[in-house]
């Protein structure tokens, strides 16, 4: 599962490492984007502009939205099974921006968990499938749309951290993801295996990244042995 993420580079670094894109001038540093919140994503339209969509894939069939909250991530393994994905699978797909995500780790002896901050070792902003939907609700004429976060198995630097991890894509792979066109299941499923963990990084960091409403730099601080900033 991939349930909190940060996007805090600046607009510089996000339009050298994505230079295909259209970036916001406006971006602000985000250390603790949470679930139902808009992310940065860009969509396989022709546009290539970085939009924001609510993060929780609500299917255009839904009778209620609140169902975008249970489809924040999508396992990579059923995407062509499952009905809430497998149109979105082959017809809306979109790259979510991102450049760290925070895992909870079991430890023995522990009844809390403790959370692992996971970047690339060089640092720079990542980008990780996603899947995206429109919603209209009866009473508005503004259309929703929303995304999903893709997850495969782990690496092996993180299978001791969490059994699943965001599908992070390589560069080379950004244009077929995006294409427009619809895509075969054949196509698209070579893409979506774990990222290579020799080019990742792993820490602790304080329990104050918990609590959702917690955005500021402290969340990725990395947490030394014997912290006591366990809040």
């Amino acid at each position: 599962m991939c349930g909190r993420f940060t996007l805090a580079s600046n607009t510089e670094t996000l339009q050298q490492t994505f230079f295909d894109f259209k970036i916001p001038s406006n971006l602000s540093p985000r250390y603790n984007i949470s679930p139902t919140q808009e992310v940065a994503s860009v969509a396989n339209t022709h546009e290539r502009h970085v939009e924001f969509f609510h993060w929780g894939l609500i299917p255009s069939w839904a009778k209620d939205p609140k169902i975008g909250s249970r489809m924040i991530n999508a396992r990579s393994e059923t995407l062509a099974e499952k009905p809430s994905f497998r149109n979105a699978y082959k017809r809306r797909r979109c790259l979510i921006l991102a450049d760290g995500y925070f895992e909870w780790q079991k430890i023995p002896g522990d009844k809390a968990k403790q959370p692992v901050y996971i970047r690339l070792k060089s640092q720079k902003p990542f980008a990780v499938a996603g899947l995206w939907e429109v919603w209209q609700a009866k009473d508005t004429d503004e259309p929703l749309r929303s995304c999903t976060i893709i997850t495969c198995p782990p690496n092996a630097y993180l299978e001791d951290i969490h059994h699943r991890m965001p599908v992070i894509l390589p560069a080379n792979a950004y244009t077929q993801w995006l294409s427009p066109e619809e895509q075969s299941v054949d196509t698209l499923q070579p893409l979506l295996i774990p990222y290579p963990g020799k080019e990742m990084e792993a820490y602790p960091v304080s329990r104050f990244v918990n609590r959702p409403t917690n955005d500021s730099p402290e969340c990725i601080v990395p947490l030394e042995a014997n912290d006591p900033r366990l809040f």
